[in-house]
């Protein structure tokens, strides 16, 4: 399974009955899977289906799921109820003599009033009911389709960031090394300093060897910076193999940029060298670009 991005569009389109619809899926970042859907009224057990394969497909996104519905429409498309007509005619008949007896000059009749009532004139839609149930399963078959667009799509991007994950692994790598090789340099900047902080410490007659001793241990634990090395280079490891993974990664390289960033970190606190900081800064700026893909990962 390679790696897969939460950001992604596809759409899907068909034609019905008299009905034509669209299905548009859009995908973003998410800490989980969170499903949105748009439907128009009456597709309610639509969208139940429609949640089992989208969550069988994607583990991670905040995915919206929008239902365009249109009727056709044009000429022919609508027919007279002659039975309803004859009502209404009927009830106008009996309103206007009720109208005349009570002294009430009525106004005339126009054709156009009767064909405006409800259910005189009648509609293609109100006329042949429409089959939702073939329609849903128009709909579901259409985003199956639209599901499997939408994994190819995050699937080119998640190929995208991994490529440049895998650089700025190896950045971290070489940085890494770089400041391997500062740790000699820093030991001797720790040695120049000590000497100086030493001379002034035994002008102090009151400080007894062993307060020395511990003067110079500290000094000693503060630019060892041997342990953030085998950290770093353990993660660099890390990195490696989960971006190998055939399973979803995102969640646990947002956890291990943590860990890159609290090393960088230490390295800076622990620098006595500006070399050893430029190191450590290098070090976050890279890290902090990881977090930022990581964030696009599912």
């Amino acid at each position: 399974m390679p790696i897969n991005s939460m950001t992604g569009f596809a759409t899907a389109d068909g034609q019905t009955g008299d009905s034509d619809w669209r299905l548009d899926v859009k995908s973003v970042n998410g800490r989980g899977l969170d499903l949105r859907f748009r439907l128009p009224s009456g597709f309610e057990s639509l969208e139940q289906k429609l949640r089992i394969a989208a969550q069988k497909a994607l583990k991670r996104g905040s995915v919206t799921i929008s239902l365009i519905l249109r009727f056709q429409s044009g000429e022919g498309r609508t027919s007279l109820d002659e039975t309803a007509l004859s009502h209404a005619v009927e009830a106008l008949s009996i309103a206007r003599t009720q109208l005349e007896k009570a002294g009430i000059p009525a106004a005339p009749a126009h054709a156009e009033a009767l064909l405006a009532l409800p259910g005189v004139l009648i509609t293609a839609e109100e006329n042949d009911p429409l089959d939702l149930d073939a329609l849903n399963k128009e709909i579901l078959a259409g985003f199956e389709i639209a599901l499997q667009a939408l994994l190819k799509e995050r699937e080119a991007e998640g190929s995208r960031l991994a490529h440049v994950i895998s650089a700025q692994v190896t950045q971290i790598e070489s940085l890494t090394s770089d400041a391997k090789k500062c740790a000699n340099e820093a030991v001797i900047a720790l040695r120049e300093r000590f000497k100086t902080q030493l001379t002034m410490l035994l002008s102090d007659t009151t400080l007894s060897p062993e307060r020395l001793q511990q003067e110079a241990a500290i000094l000693a634990s503060k630019a060892d910076i041997r342990e953030e090395i085998d950290r770093l280079e353990g993660h660099v490891a890390a990195a490696r193999d989960l971006l190998a993974m055939d399973e979803p990664i995102g969640r646990r390289l947002e956890f291990l940029t943590q860990e890159f960033n609290r090393e960088a970190n230490t390295l800076c606190s622990k620098s006595s060298t500006d070399a050893l900081t430029r190191i450590g800064l290098d070090l976050k700026t890279v890290v902090d670009q990881i977090k930022e893909q990581a964030a696009n990962i599912e």
